[in-house]
């Protein structure tokens, strides 16, 4: 028994030692038969034969939301297209009150339906009679050429028999506004003849204050407010005289109110308001394009998907 021990270990202390280690390194046998190279397996699929496709992964835009981002290009279309109809009747409305001035003046008649006025808006007419200086009422303040005044409003009482009318005779800064300050010419007595355009009744500005005739102030010329105050018949002319500059400042300095230019003061401003409206309808109609048409971000892009590796 001693004598196969010994045997035993003489055999292994006299085995090489490269056959110990490779024995002890090799691997299994079945690790051995599958390993191979990718490339030469037949059912691989590389990257470069099936390229990865970009996955967005933004959110889909909904109908009412695209229904709200078109609401501010539509509006503002809509809107250039009700100013460009606004344009073409502010344009004949002007040519129909140059058409009357270029008229020769007529008389005023006697009696007056008010509910025809409209039809003789901007008509070159003249009357004859005696000023109220003592029912004189002011409208202010005013603006001309940078100076506050009023606008100074006198009844002209015709001929016995016919109506009283009220007269805008112009304008008188705010120094003037007391007859007693203004020279004697600035309230002509016995008769006068006044030329003047006669003018329909105006409207009241949303942002203008409420006359109070009780304190005989006025903000804005209520034609029918006023013919009562001064008992006269709801007519309105405004005096009018040829634009002199010297003479103005003349007048000005005495008091004497300085009456408007025969001519259409209507502002006709549709022309910027069709440029402006079409120009918002136009980018806001092409930032909405931009966002549905946004490309993903570069996070986004970076999501890739492929079901074949």
């Amino acid at each position: 028994m001693d004598k196969q021990k010994s045997l035993s270990l003489l055999r292994a202390i006299l085995r090489p030692k490269t056959a110990r280690n490779s024995a002890r390194s090799r691997p299994p046998f079945k690790a051995v038969r599958n390993a191979h190279n990718p490339a030469d397996d037949p059912s691989f699929v590389s990257v470069v034969d099936n390229p990865a496709q970009i996955v967005s992964t933004k959110k889909k835009h909904t109908i009412l939301g695209v229904l709200t981002l078109s609401l501010i290009p539509f509006t503002a279309f809509c809107l250039g297209t009700w100013q460009v109809q606004r344009l073409d009747w502010k344009t004949k409305l002007i040519a129909k009150f140059e058409d009357r001035l270029v008229r020769p003046p007529l008389p005023l008649p006697p009696r007056i339906d008010p509910s025809v006025i409209s039809d003789f808006d901007y008509r070159r007419v003249y009357a004859t009679g005696k000023f109220r200086h003592d029912r004189e009422m002011l409208i202010g303040p005013r603006m001309h050429d940078g100076v506050d005044g009023f606008l100074v409003i006198t009844p002209l009482e015709r001929s016995e028999g016919e109506s009283t009318i009220l007269v805008n005779r112009g304008w008188v800064s705010r120094e003037k506004r007391f007859q007693q300050d203004r020279e004697e010419g600035a309230l002509p007595k016995g008769e006068v003849t006044v030329a003047g355009l006669l003018r329909e009744p105006w409207k009241k500005n949303f942002f203008t204050p409420v006359n109070k005739p009780e304190d005989g102030k006025f903000y804005f010329p209520d034609v029918e407010q006023m013919a009562q105050v001064a008992d006269a018949e709801p007519v309105w002319i405004e005096e009018t005289m040829a634009p002199d500059l010297l003479r103005s400042y003349d007048r000005e300095a005495k008091g004497i109110p300085i009456g408007r230019a025969a001519e259409v003061n209507l502002r006709n401003n549709h022309t910027q308001y069709i440029f402006t409206w079409y120009s918002l309808s136009a980018a806001t109609a092409l930032m909405m394009w931009m966002v549905l048409k946004k490309k993903p971000s570069d996070v986004t892009r970076r999501v890739r998907h492929n079901t074949q590796w």
